[in-house]
C-alpha cells in the first residue's frame, strides 16, 4: 500500500542524503533509506532519523523488482546517487545514465507523485568529459522516462561531510605548494547541504513538478578564492601556484593512479569550465527558495579541526569568548 508521507531516498548514505533524512523526519515525513551495505552504513543512517520515521532497506543495484516493491509503498523518489571518478570502465554510464534512466522508467510505471533526480551545474558545455557527458544523458533519460520530474543541478555541495573543502582543507595542512589549474579562474557557486536540503523539502512540500531546477548558493567565487578562504579559515600561509597544463596532467595522471584520486584527467577537464548558473533553466532563487548560508561562515563551523591546536586554537577560543 503506497504511504502518501513516505519518501524513497537512493543514495542515502552520502552528505546529501543524511541531511535530507534529518530534514524529512523532523517534518513528519516517513523515510525509506537505500542503501547497499546496512552493515557498513546503516548506522550513520539511523543516527540522522527521529525514532519512527526512518526504515532502512538493503539492495543492489538495479534490482528491478526490489525497486519496485519499494516505489510501490512511496509517493515520492529521490535519487541522490552519483561518483566523482570511475573506478571501472564505464562506470559513469552505468550510475549517471543507466541507473536514473530505469529508476524513472519505474517510477512512471508505479505512478509515483514526484520523481527528484540529481544531476549537476556546468555540465552543458563540458563535452570532453565522460562524468559531464554521462550526467546529461542521464538528465534526457529521466525527463523522457518521467517528464513531470524534478530535475536539480547544484553547484559544489558542501559542508563537514564532503569530499570538496574537506580534502583541500587536508592537502593545505601539509603541502607548502598548492597547484592552481587553469591559473585558478574558474568560478563556483557553491552551496551548503542544509541549504540544498531545503530546496528539495520545499520542492516537496509545494508539489513542483516538470522543472529543471540550478541550485546555487549565495556567492561566486574563482578556484583561487577558494583556496584562499579555506587557507584563512585555518589559519594558515601556503603558495598558491598557477601551473602549465602539461604539468597539471602529469599531476592527475599521478593522483588517479590512487585508492581516492585526489584528481582524475576527466576532473581536470571539468575545472575548465565555470561552475555557475547557466541561464538556460530556472535557479532556486526563481522560485524564492533562496540559499542563505555564507561559505566563510559555515567552514568556519568545522575548519578548527585543520588548525594548529584544533578546537583549542586560539583562534577558536578567543570568538568563542
Amino acid at each position: 500500500m503506497k504511504n502518501q508521507d513516505s519518501i524513497l531516498i537512493f543514495g542515502s548514505s552520502g552528505q546529501i542524503g543524511k541531511s535530507l533524512i534529518r530534514k524529512f523526519t523532523k517534518n513528519n515525513y516517513k523515510v525509506i533509506a537505500v542503501t547497499r551495505s546496512v552493515h557498513r552504513k546503516g548506522y550513520q543512517i539511523k543516527t540522522q532519523s527521529n525514532y519512527g520515521y526512518l526504515e532502512i532497506e538493503e539492495i543492489s543495484l538495479f534490482e528491478e523488482e526490489k525497486i519496485s516493491n519499494l516505489m510501490r509503498r512511496c509517493s515520492i523518489c529521490i535519487n541522490l546517487i552519483g561518483i566523482l571518478y570511475e573506478k571501472k570502465k564505464d562506470h559513469f554510464k552505468l550510475i549517471h545514465s543507466d541507473l536514473p534512466a530505469l529508476l524513472s522508467k519505474i517510477a512512471s510505471k508505479k505512478s509515483i507523485d514526484q520523481f527528484i533526480h540529481l544531476s549537476a551545474l556546468g555540465i552543458e558545455n563540458a563535452t570532453d568529459s565522460l562524468y559531464a557527458l554521462s550526467k546529461l544523458d542521464g538528465e534526457k533519460k529521466v525527463r523522457e522516462n518521467f517528464p513531470k520530474s524534478i530535475i536539480l543541478k547544484p553547484s559544489i555541495v558542501y559542508s563537514v561531510n564532503d569530499n570538496f573543502t574537506t580534502n583541500f582543507m587536508s592537502l593545505l595542512s601539509i603541502l607548502p605548494i598548492m597547484p592552481l589549474y587553469y591559473s585558478g579562474t574558474t568560478k563556483f557557486t557553491p552551496i551548503h547541504v542544509s541549504d540544498l536540503a531545503d530546496i528539495i523539502f520545499q520542492i516537496v512540500e509545494r508539489k513542483i513538478s516538470g522543472e529543471t531546477i540550478e541550485c546555487i548558493g549565495p556567492e561566486v567565487f574563482t578556484f583561487k578564492e577558494i583556496l584562499s578562504k579555506i587557507l584563512k579559515s585555518i589559519n594558515k600561509k601556503r603558495i598558491l601556484l598557477p601551473i602549465p597544463l602539461l604539468l597539471a596532467k602529469i599531476n592527475a595522471k599521478i593522483f588517479e593512479l590512487f585508492p581516492k584520486p585526489l584528481l582524475t584527467m576527466d576532473q581536470l577537464k571539468l575545472l575548465k569550465y565555470d561552475n555557475i548558473i547557466s541561464k538556460k533553466y530556472k535557479t532556486n532563487y526563481d522560485f524564492k527558495m533562496n540559499s542563505n548560508r555564507k561559505f566563510d561562515d559555515e567552514i568556519a563551523q568545522y575548519s578548527y579541526n585543520w588548525t594548529s591546536g584544533g578546537q583549542f586554537s586560539k583562534k577558536r577560543i578567543n570568538k568563542l569568548n
